[in-house]
């Protein structure tokens, strides 16, 4: 592997109390981000260092550093331009209106961190002094004066995924009933609408990855009609969840014992759902191989 490929992405998040930053952070998580919260700007370049010594496990780090450090976030723009002579470091500042941000204040019922013993447009006013200097420098600044929290992690998605990255991980999860069904399934489809192969004798000790048991399902009356008609029924489904900044989902497809039927159907599916842009698919098979 080059040098290259362990270079660090270095990314700052600052900005205006109460302008989103937990969201922003929870978002870059989803996209694979180490995002540490609440730093001193002090501990940036060991952060930084530490992020090097771990290579490719760690390339892309992010660093939530705002006025919650009281007198050590005045060190962040120097210590921000000093990272930069080494590392790629960008910083994303995050803006928004008073209006907005009295808003989102009052409806959390907290007192904005430089407030004192002034009002709650006292210590946003002090905040915004502080911040100036930093907002000057930023790389991105990002206004979420309008933006929901799941609009905002839209926003973050977009301008941080790679264009390689998929919108959506997609797990489809074989299972049978007789266990019980899965805690994290969003959508769950019966196959025992079809001939089971537990009652042919030679494919009773096979299970649905083997191509005669795989054959003998598929050539059911009734399961290709299906499998075209649940692939084009979760394709809008699946984009949907994209545009509604889900990144995670499960399909299960089950059976009576999750060995057959299931594991089969399930193995299609996934081949087909695979051509859904912006999808990434992987496949389990929870119960296969219990008795």
């Amino acid at each position: 592997m080059t040098e290259d490929s362990y270079r660090q992405e270095v990314l700052i998040i600052t900005g205006m109390s109460g302008a989103g930053r937990s969201t922003v952070g929870n978002a870059l998580e989803d996209l694979g981000w180490y995002v540490v919260d609440n730093l001193p700007p002090q501990m940036l370049r060991p952060l930084v260092e530490l992020a090097g010594k771990a290579g490719n496990n760690l390339p892309k780090v992010a660093a939530v550093v705002d006025v919650r450090g009281g007198k050590l976030f005045s060190d962040l723009e120097r210590i921000a331009e000093h990272l930069r002579e080494g590392t790629p470091v960008r910083v994303l500042f995050l803006e928004a209106t008073d209006e907005a941000l009295v808003r989102r204040f009052e409806q959390v019922r907290r007192p904005h961190p430089l407030q004192g013993d002034g009002t709650l447009l006292d210590g946003i006013a002090e905040e915004r002094t502080r911040m100036l200097a930093m907002r000057e420098s930023s790389d991105i600044i990002i206004d979420t004066s309008g933006l929901n929290i799941h609009q905002l992690a839209t926003t973050i998605s977009e301008t941080f995924s790679g264009e390689d990255t998929p919108g959506l991980q997609l797990t489809i999860l074989s299972f049978g009933f007789k266990y019980g069904l899965p805690a994290d399934a969003d959508l769950v489809a019966d196959m025992r609408f079809l001939p089971n192969p537990f009652w042919v004798p030679e494919l009773r000790d096979l299970s649905g990855l083997d191509r005669a048991v795989s054959d003998f399902v598929l050539d059911q009356e009734g399961a290709t009609e299906f499998l075209n008609g649940y692939a084009s029924a979760l394709a809008p489904v699946l984009a949907g969840y994209q545009r509604e900044n889900k990144r995670h989902a499960t399909i299960a497809i089950g059976c009576t014992g999750g060995k057959h039927r299931s594991v089969a159907v399930a193995q299609k599916l996934a081949g087909i759902l695979q051509q859904q842009p912006g999808v990434a698919v992987s496949i389990k098979h929870r119960d296969l191989g219990r008795e």
